[in-house]
């Protein structure tokens, strides 16, 4: 797929979310593959100027943001299992893909990257008017944010090989028929060509 018209550094952001370490063991079966991929994207983003920006989960001590009637997210306040995924080593972004030097680090308490964040703001103050976006899950956070980010306006490019989800046929049915409704769907090298 070509992207058109072509990226520009400028104006553009790149969104790599919920990239957690103890996310990526629980989702991707290689590993390597999947962060070296993301990576890769990453730096040469970096070095061609676009703003990097983080998207990870995080709580309170005590969970004041979950609410006891959000089935998702009370779920991680009711189980120590489910609170490890966000605390310690396996609650950090992966080492592969960490934040680095100016690159933006934004904590978010619900499923979209845009819900109860100020991450619309960051976008806007850059001049930001697209977001190349992907992440773990893709029925989560990236359909989430991809909704909202067409919502608010931003031209979306979903970059497919580095979402994962554990549904396999659901990633698929999101990347074939959905997405490419609300915004572009493309592989890391072809976000790559198009810089």
């Amino acid at each position: 797929m070509t992207i058109d018209p072509p990226l520009n550094p400028e104006r553009t952001a790149v969104l790599s979310m919920d990239m957690h370490t103890g996310i990526v063991a629980l989702y991707v079966s290689d590993r390597e593959a999947f962060t070296s991929r993301a990576a890769s994207l990453l730096g040469f983003c970096r070095g061609r100027g676009m703003m990097i920006i983080h998207v990870q989960v995080g709580f309170r001590p005590g969970f004041p943001e979950i609410s006891p009637r959000n089935l998702l997210f009370n779920a991680i306040r009711e189980s120590p299992e489910r609170q490890k995924l966000f605390q310690g080593k396996t609650g950090k972004i992966h080492a592969s893909v960490a934040p680095v030097g100016d690159d933006v680090v934004i904590t978010k308490h619900r499923i979209s990257a845009f819900t109860g964040t100020d991450l619309d703001m960051i976008l806007r103050a850059r001049g930001v008017d697209t977001v190349v976006l992907f992440g773990i899950a893709t029925s989560g956070v990236v359909l989430s944010t991809l909704l909202d980010a067409v919502d608010a306006d931003y031209r979306a490019i979903v970059v497919e090989d580095c979402c994962a989800d554990r549904d396999a046929e659901l990633h698929a049915a999101l990347m074939e028929r959905l997405f490419p409704l609300r915004g572009a769907v493309a592989t890391a090298a072809e976000v790559l060509a198009s810089l």
